[in-house]
């Protein structure tokens, strides 16, 4: 397995590189073609390369049509891992609030009402906490993480390569994940909406439900 400072390094530039594409982000083109040098696992290393000859090739309002199609239109490619196992129920609000429990141990408070699921945010505490506490929650939710990347796949988006460089070096699935990913694959997550209010999550209750309504050509799929 990937040593655990090399994991870091991954985890911390792709948390950066899953963010909105913004100009302070393109600007920082040489810090992050740098920070893609550093890490020493070759195929990853790679594959890190690659999406930045993307990103930092195509214009920016291309960059950013990209990730608002890719990442906030489409249901099957949302960001928020505790949605693909829970849907919008309430073992969806619990699963938010042991996130949450598990960064204030560790002295991380969120800000700007973000929610603790948010992947960026997932991986900036793996990197920070690193191997034990800090990777559980990938760990927790690699069957999330099978299904946005497989998501992104099958799209074509080049955003897949960030997703297959964060799995690469997280344990291999078992004979029961895969069945448990194909299973979500063909059902997707379940769905309940009473007795949300109850759980105490005040303003990020609004955020259990982050993907707007698909349209009927996106509804099949």
């Amino acid at each position: 397995m990937t040593a655990a400072t090399d994991r870091a390094r991954i985890f911390e530039l792709v948390a950066l590189l899953l963010t909105y594409p913004d100009d302070e982000l393109l600007d920082a083109a040489g810090e992050l073609r740098a920070a893609a040098a550093r890490v020493t696992d070759e195929t990853v290393r790679g594959q890190l390369g690659e999406f930045l000859d993307w990103l930092l090739t195509v214009s920016p309002i291309e960059a950013q049509r990209h990730y608002v199609r890719t990442f906030d239109l489409r249901r099957r490619s949302g960001l928020y891992l505790t949605y693909y196992l829970h849907g919008d129920t309430r073992k969806r609000g619990m699963a938010l609030l042991m996130l949450k429990q598990r960064y204030r141990a560790h002295g991380l408070r969120l800000t700007g009402g973000e929610l603790p699921d948010l992947l960026p945010v997932v991986l900036e505490f793996a990197a920070a906490v690193g191997p034990g506490d800090g990777e559980a929650p990938l760990r927790q939710h690699r069957k999330g993480l099978e299904l946005l990347r497989s998501a992104l796949a099958e799209s074509g988006s080049p955003y897949r390569l960030l997703l297959e460089a964060v799995c690469a070096v997280l344990p291999d699935l078992t004979d029961a994940d895969r069945a448990a990913v194909a299973a979500l694959a063909v059902d997707g997550p379940p769905v309940e909406t009473v007795g949300l209010d109850s759980l105490g999550l005040g303003p990020d209750l609004h955020a259990l439900a982050p993907y707007p309504a698909c349209s009927p050509s996106e509804a099949p799929r």
